[in-house]
């Protein structure tokens, strides 16, 4: 009998990997033994040479639900005695070649074990198994096992270790198991004292009842909650978040009480049900009995939608069955800063947000916020708006052709992410937040900091963008600056490109692609702020082919957070003063009027069109958050769609020549509705299908060109679940339409594509 070394890689590690690896092969009765290193699962096996194809096959077949595998290789090696089949010690090497693993939300056995009396785990609000609880987030170095992550300081009791040791049980190698008898404590913090060992979840329940703001310590940071049918702890919650109209996500106690509320289909159901436990965003139900009890305009002002995760950990789940009502459940923080997550770091600002805290003694090292995902209505079609806890970091795309070569990429300016190319492993990171922050700044750093030591990673090459003035730029420069390292620049618009293309395997294409690149900000290869661009791509290769019509650019950051000023730089050319200029006050307007004719930056941002159109119709002319003007035109939109069989747009009929200025067309389309009274539903609605078509029709003219039959579409903008539903509507039976799969189109997935885009470019 050989001796064969086989070599798994991918994500199999804190995922029952091992455990599954021994069982199989011990049912097989075959010796040999498993182990995690720091270069993926390596199993050593007696077997025959005719047989060891056939096992590979079955084991890969039958690997546990969570385990992703990009490639298995084996060798045969000098014979090895074994007596039985072994899990081994986890070993170290000095360069870590592993992908991380996601945090999961809590699975169904563990739901069963909670909810059982007879059981020791009933009630325990720590309850994980080897296919759920936190693994990212606890995280201190690889390979994954125990005494690498923050569970090393919880010493088993006698019952834990039987079932860690036993090849049978569930819990075998489950590196976060853990019961009531050696349990992770919780403490509860009030009217400024400590009470340790905190057991009785029946008095959180009682001060939510109470109208009392709770900050509860979960897998990735704090959350803040109340009761959802309390508008006045909405409210104070609001003021003390300084956050007075961006929507808060809540979290109901099961699938069921959440289909009374909003419409699901079975994508959504399926979705929300998912380990990682993402928050779905669904539309509500017209009628909503139950909802009279609480102010849906508390909670989402403006809006027909909400955010909803279901109790994504044993603690949640606990909680929420005896509640049995929904509850806010927003991430603990000032609105604009990061997510709180260490008790005594953040105490004084925990108790500035709350009146109780909830904490826990199990550590966390990588914090992170919920995932937030929206699917289409057709297909299905899913869009992450955010990709944080469950999802990040790790990213694979198999097809991929990657160098053994270190390089960092640092993002953008908004919605941060960082990505690591290390031994041709991408770990794009989880979001961090918007880096004008200087709290941001220091976890972005932080987190870099956390994953280079777990990762092992010495940077070799270091990528930004092109605006010099961003946070992520000067760190990039400081960085190779002090590492010695080289420094590329990458236009922040091509990075949206590269990153759609290379999650759609179309680095290498010799055809044609269209690239359509719509979001609010970046700075262009002319010195001008892009943001509606069209590409095309071809192997490599790619050339602006055409983009939306310039305006003026004036105030620098005040533009987009006020949107009365698009409006007013988008009608600087129409004689329509007279609904604009009451936005202003008459020193602001004569001042304003200036700015736009002396001002040399000019702007492409479909992103400041939208703000514009909002203002206009809307009359939203101050943004209390980022993208509320948008969101609001999106929904606006929807509430008319849903209404209506609607099919009029500001615009040209299709397959005729493209107007030379659509920004005219529509502003001077919108300000005729408004003069006929029109409803502003009605305008929202033509002015996103006027887009779908504005595109549809571009999308034509470059295939009469370049025969191109593939679009690809990223960027802020392409977060609008209405705009997109358009396009796919109108375009999915003329042309292949590419979205992102696993990245969100927003600034996120920057760092991804300034990756992708060097690896394309650099010679």
């Amino acid at each position: 009998m050989d001796t064969y070394k086989i070599r798994i890689n991918g994500i199999v590690q804190g995922v029952g990997f091992r455990p599954f690896v021994y069982n199989f092969f011990s049912a097989e009765s075959l010796l040999g033994s498993v182990n995690n290193t720091n270069e993926g699962v390596v199993i050593y096996l007696n077997c025959n040479a005719t047989d060891v194809d056939k096992l590979i096959e079955q084991l890969i077949k039958k690997k546990p639900q969570n385990a992703i595998i990009t490639s298995c290789v084996y060798e045969k090696v000098d014979c090895l005695s074994f007596n039985s089949f072994q899990i081994n010690d986890n070993s170290n090497t000095q360069n870590s070649n592993l992908f991380l693993t996601p945090d999961y939300g809590i699975c169904n056995n563990c739901i069963k074990e909670i909810d059982a009396l007879e059981n020791r785990r009933f009630q325990y609000p720590f309850t994980t198994c080897v296919n759920c609880g936190p693994r990212l987030s606890i995280i201190n170095d690889l390979p994954y096992d125990r005494k690498t992550t923050s569970m090393i300081s919880y010493k088993m009791c006698v019952n834990c270790e039987n079932e860690y040791k036993n090849p049978k049980n569930r819990r075998f190698h489950s590196q976060t198991n853990s019961c009531p008898a050696c349990r992770i404590e919780l403490s509860l913090f009030e009217n400024n004292e400590w009470v340790n060992n905190f057991l009785d979840l029946d008095y959180i329940v009682q001060k939510w009842t109470e109208g009392k703001i709770i900050a509860i310590k979960g897998t990735g940071g704090f959350v803040l909650t109340c009761d959802a049918n309390n508008p006045k702890a909405i409210e104070r919650l609001r003021k003390l978040k300084r956050r007075p109209s961006k929507p808060f996500a809540l979290m109901y106690h099961d699938v069921y009480e959440l289909a009374e509320d909003v419409e699901m289909g079975i994508g959504e159901k399926l979705e929300i049900e998912e380990l990682y436990a993402p928050i779905i965003l669904f539309t509500l139900k017209k009628e909503m009995d139950r909802w009279t009890k609480l102010s849906t305009n508390e909670i989402a002002p403006g809006l027909n939608s909400i955010g909803v995760v279901l109790p994504n950990s044993a603690l949640f789940k606990i909680l929420l069955d005896k509640f049995k009502k929904p509850i806010i459940y927003t991430s603990a923080n000032v609105s604009g800063a990061p997510i709180l997550f260490d008790e005594k770091k953040s105490l004084k600002s925990l108790v500035e947000l709350s009146d109780i805290v909830l904490s826990n003694n199990r550590e966390i090292k990588i914090p992170q916020d919920d995932s937030v995902v929206k699917l289409s209505s057709i297909k299905s079609y899913k869009t992450i708006i955010r990709r944080s806890r469950g999802l990040a970091p790790s990213f694979i795309q198999e097809n991929l052709r990657l160098p053994n070569k270190p390089i960092l990429a640092l993002g953008a300016m908004l919605k941060s992410t960082f990505t690591i190319l290390n031994n041709q492993k991408i770990h794009v990171s989880q979001y961090i937040g918007n880096t004008d922050s200087f709290d941001t700044q220091e976890l972005f750093k932080q987190n870099l900091k956390q994953y280079k030591q777990i990762l092992k990673f010495d940077t070799k090459i270091i990528l930004i963008d092109k605006h010099q003035n961003y946070f992520t730029s000067e760190l990039g420069n400081d960085l190779a600056n002090s590492l010695g390292v080289e420094l590329y620049k990458v236009q922040h618009h091509k990075a949206h490109l590269f990153a759609v293309l290379a999650e759609n395997d179309l680095l290498r294409t010799k055809e044609d692609v269209l690239g359509v690149i719509w979001d609010g900000t970046g700075l262009g290869d002319d010195g001008n702020i892009w943001g509606g661009e069209f590409f095309n791509y071809n192997n490599g290769k790619t050339t602006r082919v055409n983009h939306i019509n310039e305006f003026p650019f004036i105030l620098g950051d005040k533009l987009p957070k006020e949107p009365r000023i698009s409006a007013l730089v988008l009608c600087a050319n129409l004689d329509i003063k007279g609904r604009i200029e009451n936005k202003f006050s008459k020193t602001e307007w004569n001042i304003f009027q200036k700015l736009i004719t002396t001002s040399t930056l000019k702007s492409t941002s479909v992103g400041r069109l939208f703000d514009a159109v909002a203002s206009i119709v809307l009359n939203i002319d101050k943004q209390t958050y980022e993208g509320e003007a948008a969101l609001k035109l999106e929904n606006a939109a929807y509430r008319y769609f849903r209404a209506n069989n609607f099919t009029k747009y500001y615009s040209y009929i299709i397959g005729e020549k493209i107007p030379k200025d659509i920004n005219q067309l529509i502003i001077e389309g919108v300000m005729m509705d408004l003069e006929k009274e029109y409803q502003p539903d009605f305008i929202a609605a033509k002015f996103h299908i006027t887009l779908a078509h504005y595109i549809n029709n571009i999308a034509l003219k470059h295939q009469k060109e370049t025969g191109c039959n593939k679009i690809a579409f990223s960027g802020g903008v392409f977060q609008n679940q209405w705009l997109k539903e358009l396009i796919l509507s109108f375009m999915s039976s003329k042309f292949v339409l590419l979205f992102h799969k696993q990245l969100s189109p927003n600034d996120e997935n920057i760092s991804f594509g300034q990756l992708m885009y060097y690896l394309h470019n650099k010679d």
